[in-house]
């Protein structure tokens, strides 16, 4: 039988053998923690401390501050020092709590609200995520709990997990699957209650056989009839959300449509770890593995890092640079935020800080377009990127919108592979965010 898999897309080098056997290890905060209330898609959380406040591990410190917001707590035991706009990995500079830590790190009793999965009820379970300040963890930060809460949840029949990890450099999925694939089966039965008639399907792409193995064992070990793992061909983007619906269930979807439309719900390897320790240890969202990563640091790893924690001080853990890097990237190559500094809080979703010597981007000379077509080739919305990117540059929305510019991924596949090395995904990108705002209107 042949490999789940989609039309289009690339095969960069993954760089993975970096970090892969670099098994999660916990690391600990030496400065303050900084929390932005913006860590995820929508709006931002409300500050229920004050300064001088002392705070313990998991406390609430923002609550939501809406529908499409979400909780956020604390990662440490300490002082509120202050409640002041800090830098944040895009570059802006966003309102954020900051705690002094005394490295004692109390906890509240975490286990005081916990029942067994048997007893609770599906608004249980989604309380539970949403009081847990669970969002996306794979980049997006959409909030799980309302996520979980289709319009018709009884027409849900594939819950897909997206075990793909196709952005380069990037493994702390692949440890997750690796070390605790046990917790990722039971956070995944909980999910599944929600929706009983749903199927759940772990994605893996093919060059992770062994994780392929643990997983499937985990299923069998826990007698889970309505789980399976489904093996993916590895080709960059197969974790994009339109992608691994296509890759597992052959149902299509376009940017006007959600996931739900085609009766699926997609969720990240670390928001259905995040979910388990919600319902089984009644712990929120406070710590997360990164990738730390890249030619330019002394040593990798994958760090268990505390929300709020500096990056900067993930680079100092593993020794430091072997030389100053032309670029760190928070995330993954393709689709990652550079950093202008270093001094910014690690947050809900972020998943690697990658260090290059060399900024290959920056070298490249641009030229014309050949119309080679290689950008055609390997878009995996099927569109045509330098004609998008031309009506970008142009600022031709009518024509953007008439060949169906909205319908980019913003994989970064066309600007891969582009000889002229044009920056398609960049003008895409940006004309693509007017016309959508202007859909919203």
């Amino acid at each position: 039988m042949g490999l789940f898999t989609f039309k289009g897309g690339i095969h960069p080098y993954d760089g993975k053998e970096l970090s892969k056997e670099k098994a999660i290890t916990p690391y600990l905060p030496k400065g303050d923690l900084v929390y932005p209330l913006s860590q995820h898609i929508g709006a931002p959380a409300i500050p229920v401390v004050k300064k001088g406040d002392r705070v313990l591990v998991g406390q609430l410190i923002a609550e939501a501050g809406g529908f499409i917001s979400a909780n956020i707590h604390s990662s440490v035991s300490g002082t509120v020092k202050a409640i002041e706009p800090r830098m944040t990995i895009s570059g802006t500079r966003v309102n954020s709590i900051i705690v002094e830590n005394d490295g004692q790190y109390e906890e509240v009793d975490f286990m005081a609200n916990v029942k067994p999965l048997e007893q609770m009820s599906k608004e249980d379970i989604r309380t539970a995520i949403k009081n847990a300040g669970i969002v996306g963890q794979g980049g997006a930060g959409f909030p799980t709990n309302v996520k979980l809460s289709p319009k018709n949840e009884d027409a849900i029949d594939r819950i897909i997990i997206n075990c793909a990890e196709c952005e380069p450099y990037i493994t702390c999925d692949y440890r997750r699957m690796m070390e605790s694939p046990e917790k990722l089966v039971s956070g995944l039965k909980a999910i599944l209650k929600l929706f009983p008639k749903a199927q759940g399907i772990f994605g893996v792409e093919d060059n992770k056989p062994d994780a392929v193995k643990k997983l499937e064992e985990a299923i069998k070990k826990a007698g889970e009839s309505r789980m399976e793992v489904k093996v993916l061909k590895t080709k960059y983007p197969q974790g994009a959300e339109r992608q691994l619906i296509f890759a597992t269930t052959g149902r299509s979807i376009n940017s006007s449509m959600l996931p739900a439309d085609a009766n699926c719900v997609v969720q990240n390897v670390e928001t259905v770890m995040s979910i388990y320790r919600a319902i089984y240890e009644g712990r929120p969202i406070y710590e997360r593995p990164i990738t730390i990563t890249g030619d330019a640091v002394k040593e990798t790893a994958n760090f268990l890092v505390r929300t709020g924690t500096n990056s900067r001080e993930l680079i100092e853990a593993v020794g430091g640079f072997t030389e100053e890097p032309e670029k760190v990237i928070s995330g993954g190559p393709m689709m990652g935020m550079a950093l202008s500094t270093l001094d910014v809080p690690c947050t809900k979703t972020s998943s690697a800080l990658l260090c290059f010597k060399k900024d290959q981007v920056a070298e490249a000379t641009v030229t014309a377009c050949i119309n080679c077509g290689r950008c055609v080739k390997v878009c995996p919305s099927r569109l045509v990127p330098s004609r998008m990117a031309d009506f970008s540059e142009h600022g031709d929305l009518e024509k953007f919108e008439k060949y169906h510019g909205v319908e980019c991924c913003e994989c970064g596949s066309c600007s891969f592979v582009c000889p002229a090395k044009r920056h398609l995904a960049q003008a895409i990108k940006t004309m693509r965010k007017t016309a959508l705002a202007n859909r919203r209107k």
